[in-house]
């Protein structure tokens, strides 16, 4: 990056702050969800989770959707039909510029995850990760640098220098993926509506128009309290969350609590495997960049508890990141002490992970609804009367 770049960047997106500063942009509730997650059909999970059972159980963390759902009927491409959106977390929440420790992990690299080069050589996370549609990534990108300088720049001191993190799933079988309905204003306000606490899951932001096992997918969310005890009998408690945007799968491969629920419920989409999945791991564990890498690794650990191969033609690509040792990328300082973790003692953090990933997964799907979209195809969702059944059957049901 030569010196003159932060104001090239800077003039290119002069463009885009109007877009930002202007208006709220028309953005669409969700369907109607069914309300309910997976653990309310009785689903066994192991592992203890958060009190939220979400990745905003690592405290700071916050998470925004803008959702676009709209038209119906026949494909006419720029005018819809519509059914896409951005979902955005931030680490430390919009009001911090603090990097957090991170590292990526490409299970199945058909995706697009950018600003990884960089978080792989400098092992930190720097701004919010965006999720939307395999085509939406440019103007997403572009909008968080315009987002970021419109909100005093990309560090405490304003400096105008960004490589943003946005990644991607295909919606183009129930979205006008080639309209190009994502725009910068529905970023930014996935941003400027970012929150803690309770997060909505299935078909909404990014996930609106996701397909999960052929069955209807999209977000899911989940966590785990992790209860470390050293010598001395102190116990630290550490929470590990996994945020999903599910998109991937063949109905026969899906898996629920050791249960062929797709064999046992058929259907069919797809002719071939033709989906993807973006994991986010947070932890408020005090891991340094490789450990984060461990711990992406072990989100392939969860997604085949739920029966996938990871086909050729799928984006499964994962980020973690650790809200611990808040400063240490700050360069006022010659030198940081840092906290972290042995290795011999991560154990029950790769655990933590797996068993979110898998609850994640079953929460898409739990947590969702029916659509229709372009050209009037249809995706059905996850059948709970069926799935409690079939828990019966082979003597899972909790």
């Amino acid at each position: 990056m030569n010196a003159t770049s932060p104001c090239l960047i800077a003039l290119a997106l002069l463009p885009f702050l109007p877009l930002l500063q202007a208006r709220e942009p028309q953005t669409s509730p969700p369907p109607d969800s069914q309300s309910i997650r997976a653990r309310a059909l009785g689903i066994p999970f192991d592992g203890t989770p958060g009190a939220l059972n979400a990745i905003t159980d690592v405290a700071g963390v916050e998470v925004g959707y803008t959702t676009l759902i709209s038209g119906e009927g026949k494909l006419e491409v720029g005018k819809g039909p519509v059914r896409t959106g951005v979902t955005a977390i931030v680490p430390r929440g919009r009001e911090s510029n603090d990097p957090v420790y991170a590292s990526v992990f490409s299970l199945n690299g058909n995706g697009e995850m950018t600003g990884t080069a960089w978080i792989e050589e400098g092992g930190f996370l720097e701004g919010p990760i965006i999720l939307t549609n395999t085509h939406s990534v440019g103007v997403a990108r572009d909008a968080v640098i315009a987002w970021r300088n419109a909100h005093g720049g990309a560090d405490s001191e304003g400096f105008s220098w960004s490589l943003p993190v946005v990644a991607e799933t295909w919606d183009g079988w129930l979205n006008d993926i080639n309209g190009f309905h994502v725009k910068p204003e529905h970023v930014a306000h996935a941003l400027d509506t970012a929150h803690g606490g309770a997060i909505e899951e299935g078909s909404v932001g990014g996930g609106t128009g996701m397909i999960c096992y052929e069955f209807k997918g999209g977000n899911g969310t989940a966590s785990r309290k992790v209860d470390m005890k050293g010598k001395a009998g102190i116990v630290r408690t550490f929470t590990v969350g996994v945020f999903l945007q599910a998109n991937f799968g063949r109905r026969p491969q899906l898996i629920i609590a050791g249960v062929p629920i797709g064999k046992e419920i058929p259907g069919e989409v797809y002719k071939k495997e033709a989906g993807s999945c973006i994991a986010v791991v947070a932890t408020d564990a005090p891991l340094l960049p490789h450990q984060l890498k461990r711990l992406a690794r072990r989100v392939t650990l969860g997604l085949a508890c739920t029966g996938t191969v990871s086909g050729n033609g799928s984006g499964d690509l994962f980020i973690a990141f650790s809200t611990a040792n808040p400063n240490a990328a700050d360069a006022d300082q010659v030198t940081h002490s840092v906290e972290t973790i042995p290795n011999d003692r991560l154990d029950p953090i790769f655990t933590a992970v797996v068993q979110a990933t898998e609850e994640a997964v079953a929460n898409a799907l739990v947590a969702n609804q029916s659509m229709t979209g372009r050209d009037n195809h249809h995706v059905d969702a996850l059948p709970h009367d069926r799935v409690r059944d079939l828990l019966k059957k082979y003597n899972r049901l909790r």
